[in-house]
């Protein structure tokens, strides 16, 4: 069952914190054992400073042990700095709190003009905005995630574009809001981040460009998948060819982030196309980057569009759709998706069959449908209603006969060449002016076209 289990790979670009819930939800699904589970969990929560969730997971592991010395210890250090930063934290929360400081931030549109002002009128420093920043961390490190994005917010008034820490934040907000299941503020932050990442060139090389975004694809995930926008940002981000990004070639840049470093977001983006019934024609751009990557990356959903759109193996198709329950019973992600794909992907079935077949069995078309009979005569019944296929059932034949007829040669060779004279006039049109622009040249040359 654990086969095609992607938390080791998703996890190996997620901080810590965004780990802990795809560990969870293992936990629910019993593919691995629990002491095992256990054990991750506290290897991550030992590189926080939630102390109090490492000690309760240690003591499920060793119910008849002491807690060891090391917690309790790392326990005070932390109250310690919390009531440090809380100290050096002070002046500044005192002062971005003064009614005259709060009218000018609400009514100041340029950040330097907030910082001038501050520095010449109360003594503001850029190494106060620094606390802030760590306090800020220290805080999300605790687990206090509402408390961290509230200070961030504060940091974020009292820095430019060019601060040392101004991507660290927006790093941390974006983590904060999907721990917090703050869906719109999220996808806010995610934009905010998105276009700080393509358009600002602070980055020293393009290995760490790429880093980034590739970072930025599986934070996303959270958002893409709990968004009720999400499937369609997924699919625009990926496939859709309309955008532009400074400084690239034609080439969507985080599709290239996936093929170069993470070919296992191809699951998702294959998900999100095949459930989103509206954004079908881009089937074509997912198929040729499924194919390019086939020798890095396959699992169950990638082959089961491969088998169909590529080699058109009905059969093989059928098997990979049932291994896909499996997939989605245990990612974290899909597993919600499970039932939508399914009928989806019986519908792109019964459209490719549909598009090769006039008369169809429904017997035959049951069994690649992984249904019985009289479940896919209601199916295709529902179906031809719902989408008002040109077809119609046979049912004493038990047949489904498509209304729509192939198109000939002869026909498909007289739409070919029906804009010919268009192109003609076009191009004659086109030599005309050459001519009239140059008018003393006895000879054409190549650069006149």
């Amino acid at each position: 069952m654990a086969e095609w289990e992607l938390t080791h790979q998703l996890g190996e670009f997620l901080d810590r914190h965004l780990v802990l819930p795809l560990l969870e939800f293992l936990s629910t699904n019993q593919i691995y054992e629990e002491e095992e589970l256990s054990k991750a969990r506290l290897d991550l929560l030992n590189n926080t400073n939630m102390v109090d969730f490492a000690i309760d997971f240690w003591k499920r592991l060793n119910p008849d042990q002491e807690v060891p010395q090391e917690f309790l210890d790392k326990r005070q250090k932390v109250l310690a700095k919390l009531r440090e930063l809380e100290q050096a934290t002070s002046p500044v929360i005192a002062l971005i709190t003064k009614e005259e400081v709060s009218q000018e931030i609400a009514k100041t549109r340029d950040v330097r003009q907030l910082l001038e002002y501050l520095q010449k009128n109360h003594g503001f420093t850029p190494s106060m905005a620094d606390v802030l920043m760590d306090f800020a961390k220290h805080q999300y490190e605790c687990g206090n995630y509402s408390s961290a994005e509230q200070f961030l917010t504060s940091h974020r008034m009292l820095i430019t574009h060019n601060d040392k820490n101004y991507l660290n934040n927006l790093w941390g907000r974006l983590a904060c809001q999907i721990l917090m299941q703050k869906w719109d503020h999220a996808l806010e932050d995610f934009n905010r981040l998105k276009e700080y990442i393509d358009n600002y060139p602070f980055f020293a090389t393009q290995l760490h460009l790429l880093q980034q975004r590739t970072w930025l694809i599986h934070w996303s995930l959270f958002i893409f998948f709990n968004h009720a926008q999400g499937r369609d940002m997924l699919i625009d981000m990926f496939l859709e060819k309309k955008q532009t990004y400074p400084k690239q070639n034609t080439t969507n840049p985080y599709l290239n982030a996936v093929q170069t470093m993470c070919p296992h977001i191809l699951r998702y983006i294959t998900t999100s196309v095949i459930t989103h019934r509206k954004r079908r024609e881009h089937i074509k751009e997912l198929v040729k980057a499924i194919q390019q990557e086939a020798y890095t990356y396959r699992d169950p959903i990638t082959e089961f569009v491969e088998r169909l759109y590529v080699f058109f193996d009905f059969d093989g198709a059928q098997i990979k759709l049932r291994e896909c329950v499996d997939v989605f019973d245990n990612d974290f992600f899909l597993v919600a998706l499970k039932e939508d794909f399914i009928e989806n992907a019986r519908l792109f079935v019964f459209e490719i069959f549909c598009q090769i077949h006039e008369c169809i069995s429904i017997k035959m078309l049951a069994e690649k449908l992984n249904m019985t009979p009289e479940d896919a005569e209601k199916w295709i019944v529902n179906l031809i209603r719902q989408a008002r296929l040109d077809a119609k059932i046979d049912s004493k034949e038990g047949h489904v006969v498509m209304g729509t007829q192939a198109i000939s040669p002869y026909q498909q060779l007289i739409e070919k060449t029906k804009a010919m004279v268009i192109r003609c006039q076009v191009m004659t049109m086109n030599i005309e002016k050459k001519l009239q622009a140059a008018p003393d040249r006895g000879v054409w040359s190549g650069h006149d076209f």
